[in-house]
């Protein structure tokens, strides 16, 4: 801001204080002064919107179109200027509602963009130094309005981070979520054998996943063979060991054997260090070894179903 912007900044507020002594829009604003800030808009509507634009464009640092940055700003203008006219004394009254979603859908589309908190606040707060540099500082009637514009601004700007972080927070969790699917695969390796590859670590939430997806695999296959491989897993604890032994007993509980797979000599020491019971159930080193057991139990003929193999690969 050069010396003439900040000399009418500090001017203004100086005026703000004796115009009004309350941080709430509410204790000194009316219907005259929201329709009288609404004439400034539509009296300054282009200097104002081209300064907002320069503003806004320099934080964005040209990651958005100028005609998309245009026609946002356009809107959110358009929608304020009408929440005046129609008697808005505050950020949160009803006749701001257009407003809101207005400013609502801006911090979504940002938050989907990837633009950061600061820099969509920006968009809305930017608007409160163009106005100012449009009016004329002698007139206290017009910088008490402005002090209202201004508290108003800043509530609403308020509302657009905060609208901007659930927006943010909702798409960190839906991709968590999808990574979470996509790294729980069930895989059917024969008919009547089913497996589930582990990598990584092995949590509450995961190992949840992990039962619904092998619970579901083996009511569609009706699969009597499931394989849990944590070749993985770079480390087995009490709760890891936990999470597997509820899942091997839900899978026992809709008619299915369960295999672990992919012991590790330095996995198989962390368990019986731990003192880890794992009970009946069958182990195996490499998920090699489970299949061959699992189609074993089924009784295929694993000789004829290797000569079968050789001929389709000659």
């Amino acid at each position: 801001m050069n010396e003439s912007g900040f000399g009418r900044l500090t001017l203004g507020y100086s005026a703000l204080t004796d115009a009004a002594g309350s941080r709430d829009e509410r204790a000194y604003m009316d219907d005259k002064s929201g329709k009288r800030l609404a004439s400034l808009l539509a009296e300054h509507r282009d200097p104002v919107l081209e300064a907002w634009a320069t503003t806004v464009r320099e934080t964005l640092r040209g990651r958005l179109a100028r005609a998309e940055l245009s026609r946002q700003l356009e809107e959110i203008y358009g929608a304020l200027q009408s929440a005046l006219e129609g008697g808005a004394v505050a950020a949160d009254d009803p006749a701001a509602a257009e407003l809101r979603d207005v400013l609502a859908e801006l911090s979504r589309n940002r938050a989907r963009q990837g633009f950061s908190a600061s820099e969509t606040a920006i968009s809305v707060f930017g608007l409160k130094d163009a106005l100012l540099a449009v009016l004329p500082t002698k007139d206290r009637e017009v910088l008490a309005d402005y002090a209202t514009f201004s508290l108003m601004v800043d509530k609403l700007g308020l509302f657009t981070f905060e609208t901007y972080i659930n927006a943010r927070d909702a798409i960190i969790n839906e991709q968590s979520a999808q990574l979470l699917e996509l790294s729980t695969p069930v895989v059917k390796l024969w008919d009547g054998v089913v497996a589930v590859p582990l990598i990584g670590t092995l949590d509450s939430a995961r190992s949840q996943m992990v039962m619904e997806r092998l619970l579901q695999a083996l009511v569609e296959t009706g699969s009597p063979f499931a394989i849990l491989d944590i070749t993985g897993v770079p480390a087995v604890d009490t709760q890891v060991a936990q999470h597997l032994l509820k899942t091997v007993v839900a899978a026992q509980l809709m008619g299915a054997r369960c295999i672990v797979s992919g012991i590790r000599p330095q996995i198989a020491q962390t368990i019986v260090s731990l003192g880890i019971e794992f009970g009946e159930i069958v182990t195996k080193a490499n998920l090699a070894d489970a299949l061959q057991y699992a189609l074993r139990e089924i009784g295929v003929d694993l000789g004829r179903a290797r000569r079968r193999a050789a001929t389709v690969e000659g």
